[in-house]
């Protein structure tokens, strides 16, 4: 039986949500990060990329760390993926054991034996 490596860190990862402008994304999107921040635990939200297009992607990402750091990390560790144009990139774009939340899990289990979340 192989050794599982200890967990180094606690409460610090980062959230990466794929949506389609318009779709009450931003306030959902807020919402998380609120949530966890009213949990005592730091939170740093930012718009990857935020359209003013509707129909356009848009990407949000949430920080969490207890440390309070502001800056942004690298590597996706949950993925939530809910626009079916940028799926592909999206989960290429996070790192190979992240955790993947998406409408169609099959594109998830294609990618690597990570979790899936359906």
């Amino acid at each position: 039986m192989p050794v599982q490596k200890p967990i180094s860190s606690v409460n610090d990862f980062v959230v990466r949500f794929a949506n389609v402008n318009g779709s009450g994304s931003a306030s959902a999107n807020e919402l998380f990060a609120r949530s966890i921040l009213r949990h005592g635990v730091p939170v740093s939200p930012r718009n990857i990329f935020p359209s003013n297009i509707q129909g356009l992607p848009t990407w949000y990402e949430v920080r969490v760390t207890e440390d309070s750091h502001l800056g942004a990390r690298g590597g996706v560790d949950l993925m939530v993926a809910m626009n079916p144009q940028t799926w592909d990139k999206d989960l290429a774009r996070s790192s190979p054991a992240a955790i993947c939340s998406t409408t169609r899990p099959s594109r998830c289990r294609r990618r690597s034996s990570a979790p899936t979340l359906a």
